[in-house]
């Protein structure tokens, strides 16, 4: 099969001829950037001049050569990968195809159409805000006000129209490549493999769709299958469906389970002795679905991986750029590499964004990243009419036989927070609109799952507790999304109220590295939180106060900007740290935490712990702590628990520590818990003469998959506001899980200079020292991008080194929450 690229793209600008040089895969916003037409839309407030923009009309053209080898296929098609999103293609004068979903791949047969010498193609792409505006004009669907009215009317990627962290950007294009096939007899048109095991076999079924054009006589497929240590497989002549046994096959397991063994399949389409087609995809042999189990609790809800079931921990991943073009498998690489480093096993991709590349997939195949996969449907309704049925049936066709082989698919989601909206009667105006969202979850999509990726796991929505509008954020069934932290300003402890069975979405802003925001502010007047720019960049419209009032409740006020985004880090890490830690507590009931969120698509103040530029937020070193596989964490009784303001008439409590460790291994593990109560210099408070103890080891042994509390000990009368306690878990003479427990909100705790100095004592060590308690403590380079295995940590008096993961360690600095005055 012949493959040829279409190079030397021109973009005509309709509304005044101009034309530009441009890059397909390539956007219409990216190319008028790069030719000044346009500024950079993230600086400032330059977004509206590419909001404007995308009200015009605009063509790609290329102009090429078939040559002789392409004209003398037998059949030709014009492959689109992807076009964003509404447009004609037309093919030497000839409309060939009406465009009108950025989701799907399009192939036309342009045999009949095609010359040797002078092609011209042209791409028309309209405007996607008169689309929307038109279409909401002729059936008024609608969805969240945080994105343009009419958003749901096409099928392009609802982000780009704005959401509570994104800019209104809706780019345009051929965002992925565009070539043609020359095509000879046959080819292969689909490849999907089935999996049993049973009896430490793995049973493969390999259904092969083919496409021939003629006679299919004397066509065979050869299978070769490779195991991850390189035996290879062989079978010549297969017959689609025939099942191939493993022997005591390599498994695959999700990261912190077991290796990530992933075998290549190779499929080649013969007739005789000539290969006509040829496909490779890698696949991991492993069983992979949801367990649902009556209990005393409700039901649980659980991944269950080769017959275990394991605790989801990870974040809810949305598209990496607003332009398109800038998503590279090298970006996407670091993105997830930094994923397995904070320990996660589990990513979410949410459903207002698009179908990832197929990098994406294979990256969390090789990293061990089961995938919650929701389909791009999103805080809105959508009018259910038999054309945009079909439209959507082949959107899903076309990405579930494109993702649904991959060893990282945990699960299909049919939308986000939809269920729960619609069942209120937020954003429907019509009986239809309710009874078009029950056949579209639960019925069209489950059909077109089984039918496309009949092996993966089908979710109606997320949040759900199964579908049918019954309950759909029920605390003891299925997901959950919680925003009473953060949306309704409840105390990070009010976690501890609840025991959701998996928690897909809750977050906590805060603002990403002042060299992040040097990026798209214009001046220093800019750097004020309740600025014009700031503001800008702050989507969601209560956020900043909300960073505020919170700030107000745990820190002493910041009095530089810089300070300001250290604090804010540190909320984000501490509200997501409460949630998780009281999670894994309850290990059993709860069974999964996926924060909210995990990356940006533009340099913003959000949720995310890793932001546009890929610098780590304070978030995201407290996620490879408290997603570590062992984790000793303290649920403090202190005057946040027990909700003791300063003036409160309510005074009284009795501060107290209750340990766990959870094991979320699949070996047993003997430990030693230890603690230790010590007062503001970090020094061990002498227990003689006291009626309480003041340091206690424990040793316990914590089963696999598992939490254990450990010990309990309370401390009446001890000065609360100059104490506090450290306790660490050990194992081997190794401390393999650390921290520390205030009994009193950080504003209020007395701390002392703990003298902080940093210093590198090798190549990629550095080591810190302090002569004090010292808290959050924040290690930085000159250009705040270095990755190190700890940061924003705890520590007592004396000396820690941390390794340098990524990034130069020039003109290091360090401070703590001391230094927030």
């Amino acid at each position: 099969m012949e493959k040829f690229a279409i190079n030397n793209w021109i973009l005509k600008r309709v509304s005044d001829g101009s034309k530009y040089r441009t890059e397909v895969p390539g956007s219409v916003l990216y190319t008028l950037q790069n030719n000044g037409v346009i500024p950079n839309p993230f600086v400032a407030d330059n977004e509206k001049f590419a909001l404007k923009m995308m009200e015009e009309e605009f063509e790609y053209e290329a102009k090429f050569d078939a040559g002789h080898a392409l004209m003398s296929s037998l059949k030709k098609e014009l492959v689109f990968e992807g076009i964003d999103t509404v447009g004609e293609v037309y093919l030497n004068g000839s409309k060939i195809l009406c465009a009108c979903n950025m989701h799907r791949t399009y192939r036309i047969d342009i045999t009949d159409l095609l010359k040797e010498k002078d092609n011209e193609l042209k791409v028309c792409i309209h405007s996607p805000l008169k689309y929307i505006k038109d279409a909401y004009g002729k059936s008024e669907c609608d969805g969240t006000e945080d994105a343009m009215e009419g958003f749901v009317h096409i099928r392009k990627a609802h982000y780009m129209f704005g959401w509570d962290w994104g800019p209104r950007i809706p780019d345009a294009g051929l965002f992925r490549p565009v070539y043609i096939l020359g095509i000879n007899t046959a080819r292969i048109e689909n490849v999907r493999v089935h999996q049993r095991h049973s009896g430490g076999k793995a049973g493969l079924r390999i259904f092969i769709d083919r496409e021939v054009y003629g006679d299919d006589k004397g066509i065979s497929c050869d299978v070769i299958l490779t195991d991850p240590q390189g035996k290879e497989l062989k079978y010549e002549d297969y017959r689609s469906g025939d099942e191939i046994v493993v022997e005591d096959p390599l498994l695959w397991w999700p990261s912190g389970f077991g290796e990530q063994n992933l075998y290549n399949l190779d499929i080649k389409l013969k007739l005789g002795n000539t290969e006509l087609d040829s496909l490779t995809k890698r696949i991991g042999l492993r069983t992979l679905t949801i367990t649902k189990k009556k209990d005393e609790w409700g039901e649980s809800f659980s991944h269950c991986i080769n017959g275990f079931d394991v605790f989801a921990f990870g974040a809810d991943y949305i598209p990496e750029d607003n332009y398109l073009t800038r998503m590279t498998p090298e970006r996407t690489r670091k993105l997830l590499e930094d994923c397995k480093m904070a320990n996660f096993n589990s990513i979410r991709v949410w459903g207002g964004g698009f179908f990832p590349d197929d990098a994406f997939y294979d990256i969390c195949d090789e990293l061990g990243i089961m995938v919650w996969q929701d389909m791009m449907f999103a805080c809105g309704v959508y009018d259910l009419t038999e054309e945009f049925e079909e439209n959507i049936r082949l959107e899903i066709k076309d990405n579930l036989r494109r993702i649904a082989d991959h060893a990282c698919l945990a699960l299909i989601c049919g939308n986000n927070e939809m269920e729960m909206f619609v069942k209120n009667g937020v954003w429907v105006k019509t009986h239809k609109q309710k009874a078009d969202y029950i056949k579209m979850y639960e019925y069209l999509f489950p059909k077109w799952v089984k039918e496309y990726a009949p092996d993966a796991v089908y979710w109606p929505s997320s949040p759900s507790s199964g579908g049918s509008f019954d309950n759909p954020n029920d605390f003891d069934r299925g997901d959950v999304h919680f925003w009473q932290v953060w949306h309704d300003g409840k105390p990070f402890t009010e976690y501890r109220k609840y025991f959701f069975r998996y928690l897909s979405e809750f977050g906590f802003q805060a603002l990403p590295s002042k060299k992040t925001l040097e990026t798209v502010m214009t001046s220093e007047e800019d750097y004020n939180l309740f600025s014009y720019n700031m503001e800008k960049h702050q989507r969601n419209k209560s956020a900043n106060s909300k960073i505020m009032q919170y700030m107000q409740a745990t820190f002493k006020y910041p009095t530089d900007f810089d300070t300001l985004i250290y604090a804010s880090q540190l909320l984000s890490g501490e509200a997501i740290r409460y949630g998780v830690e009281h999670f894994r507590r309850n290990r059993g009931r709860c069974m999964g935490t996926l924060y909210w969120q995990l990356n940006d698509c533009w340099p913003v103040i959000s949720w995310a712990s890793v932001d546009y530029y890929g610098r780590w937020k304070a978030l995201h070193y407290y996620a490879r702590r408290f997603f570590a596989p062992v984790l000793i964490s303290c649920a403090e009784t202190s005057t946040v628990s027990e909700g003791i303001e300063i003036n409160s008439e309510k005074s009284l409590f009795v501060p107290a520590i209750k340990l766990n460790i959870s094991n979320e291994t699949m070996t047993e593990r003997k430990l030693t818990a230890e603690w230790k109560l010590r007062d503001a210099f970090g020094k061990e408070i002498d227990g003689k003469g006291l009626e309480i103890e003041t340091s206690g080891t424990v040793d316990v042994t914590v089963s696999p998959f598992s939490s254990k509390w450990v010990t309990e000990q309370s401390f009446p009368e001890i000065d609360i506001y100059s104490c506090y306690v450290s306790f660490k878990a050990i194992e081997k003479g190794e401390m393999v899980s650390e921290g520390t427990a205030l009994f009193v909100p950080a504003k209020y705790f007395r701390f002392e200079d703990p003298g902080l100095t940093v210093r590198m004592i090798s190549e990629n060590e550095i080591e810190i020292s302090a002569k004090a308690f010292a808290k959050n403590i924040e290690i930085r380079n000159e250009n705040d991008d270095l990755v190190l295995s700890d940061n924003f940590f705890d520590m007592n008096p004396g000396v820690k080194v941390v390794r340098i993961i990524r990034g130069d360690a020039n003109n290091l600095t360090v401070r703590s929450v001391a230094d927030i005055h």
